[in-house]
């Protein structure tokens, strides 16, 4: 993906969220009182810490705002991989993040939700095994489900599939972003842990973006694209929503 993707403008163009910068997590908070669901966005890893701050992308910035808008605080950690072995730190980093928000006045912290983006995927695994209680649902777009051919060895954490297999019977929804036009190289990854996830019984949602590709809600403005963006919102706030949970 070309470096001018971090310039690329998201497909919708919600109305702009209130945003605080806490750190390295940003807050996109929408109005009214407290006692909001809240929503993780795990951005997909830019490469190495001299990369653009994600949260700063137009197109984080759009999703943060669009959640916002459906009545959600988004909050937006800044990640970066070097390589393989330092999934383990930002796997921390998500979490800390989800204690962040959870203990934000402004949030319920019995009803959060992660979304992965891109290369962020790997990270489910840990989430699937052991979903804490609080957690309403996952999603994922164009993710990596499994870690490409020629990576040296990835902790076997990293390994969504690994995840659903080792996983209880609780499993928490997942709505799936799945794009017909993905790199050829994680194609099968996603392929193997959509089937696998049927076996398991994993309430799966899935979006098809039939014409779309990698990053689809940047690069490819058509109405499929927009229709798509708004089915996986639509779907990760209801489990949000729902009285009684998933």
């Amino acid at each position: 993906m070309a470096n001018s993707f971090w310039e690329t403008q998201f497909v919708l163009d919600p109305a702009p969220a209130p945003i605080e910068r806490h750190g390295d997590v940003d807050l996109h908070l929408p109005h009214g009182d407290g006692g909001h669901p809240a929503i993780v966005v795990v951005h997909g890893v830019p490469g190495p810490p001299h990369a653009p701050d994600a949260r700063d992308w137009p197109l984080y910035r759009g999703y943060g705002a669009l959640l916002a808008g459906g009545g959600a605080v988004v909050a937006i950690p800044r990640l970066t991989v070097a390589s393989p072995d330092d999934l383990t730190v930002v796997a921390a980093r998500v979490a800390d993040t989800a204690d962040l928000v959870r203990a934000d006045p402004r949030v319920d912290p019995e009803r959060v939700a992660l979304w992965f983006f891109s290369g962020a995927g790997l990270l489910i695994g840990d989430w699937l095994r052991d979903p804490p209680r609080w957690l309403r649902g996952l999603a994922a777009t164009y993710p990596l489900l499994a870690p490409l051919p020629g990576w040296p060895p990835v902790d076997p954490r990293f390994h969504p599939l690994d995840a659903l297999a080792t996983g209880g019977t609780d499993l928490p929804p997942l709505v799936l972003s799945r794009v017909g036009r993905e790199r050829p190289e994680v194609t099968p990854g996603v392929a193997a842990f959509t089937a696998a996830a049927g076996r398991r019984g994993l309430p799966l949602h899935v979006v098809d973006v039939p014409n779309g590709q990698h990053g689809f809600d940047a690069l490819d403005h058509s109405e499929e694209s927009r229709a798509a963006v708004r089915a996986a919102r639509d779907a990760l706030l209801h489990l949000l929503t729902t009285p009684d949970g998933p």
